[in-house]
């Protein structure tokens, strides 16, 4: 699991964590067609749903 550091888990509220997680979900597009200005938690759910996905493979 990737972790974000505390200074940007500081910035954004638990609210805001919650949508920028779900934009992410929504709005998914493969690793190299990520932008990487985009911020850090959005990554890190869009990592997270690469590792969803690579498991379900491996388990179907």
């Amino acid at each position: 699991m990737v972790m974000v550091s505390s200074g940007v888990l500081s910035d954004v509220d638990f609210i805001e964590e919650l949508r920028l997680r779900r934009w992410a979900r929504e709005n998914y597009v493969p690793a190299d067609e990520r932008e990487p200005g985009w911020h850090p938690i959005i990554l890190e759910e869009m990592r997270r749903k690469d590792g969803e996905t690579s498991e379900a493979v491996l388990v179907g």
